[in-house]
């Protein structure tokens, strides 16, 4: 089967690298690839805080998501990262920079983690990384991330990462499972002026 690479916004761009990790293109080509993708997406985890407008349950659809993904990236909307081990290059999640509006420097960014990388603060240098990335490459000037109410774990990585908590959105989120019942969110924000964190110690 052809490689179907995603790439940046512009082929130039560098991939994220540091605090132990490697943020680089996904490939919906490949098997091991799409078996990750789709393992986060079916995750009892993931499901529970996160409801896509359409849940992909097998490899082809995993491979058409991210193909989707490649597509928006093109488009200049998005910029979608396999988080990856910066020495093993093993799969450990999912980060994005969404919904890219170069106009009014804005974007949203949203990540996840596989079962067996949590509790090492990936989700937190991750998102340093790649807030670091917007903000230095495609000149952004605020990032926003939301949350559905009560997934703690999130909150904590945002404000580890300097996203500022700016207020409750009600009925901003699905609720897990459904499309026709929403569930509030909490907004967090940084900004390109705001002072970066200190990034985690390294286990």
């Amino acid at each position: 089967m052809a490689s179907t690479r995603m790439h940046t916004l512009l082929p130039s761009l560098p991939e994220p690298r540091g605090q132990g990790l490697h943020l680089c293109s996904w490939d919906a080509g490949s098997d091991a690839d799409a078996e990750s993708w789709l393992r986060g997406c079916l995750d009892p985890d993931f499901q529970r805080w996160n409801t896509p407008l359409k849940l992909w349950t097998d490899l082809a659809g995993a491979r058409e998501s991210l193909r989707a993904r490649a597509r928006e990236a093109e488009e200049g909307r998005c910029s979608s990262f396999r988080i990856t081990d910066g020495e093993s290059g093993a799969t450990l999640g999912h980060i994005g920079v969404n919904e890219i509006n170069l106009t009014l420097k804005l974007a949203r960014v949203g990540y996840w983690v596989l079962p067996e990388a949590r509790g090492r603060g990936v989700a937190t240098r991750a998102l340093l990384l790649a807030s670091r990335w917007a903000f230095a490459e495609l000149g952004l000037h605020r990032l926003e991330l939301a949350h559905a109410v009560g997934h703690h774990a999130s909150c904590r990585v945002a404000e580890r990462c300097g996203y500022a908590y700016e207020g409750t959105m009600r009925g901003a989120m699905f609720e897990a499972g459904r499309h026709d019942v929403f569930r509030d969110a909490h907004l967090h924000a940084r900004l390109a002026t705001d002072a970066e964190p200190e990034p985690p110690g390294m286990r």
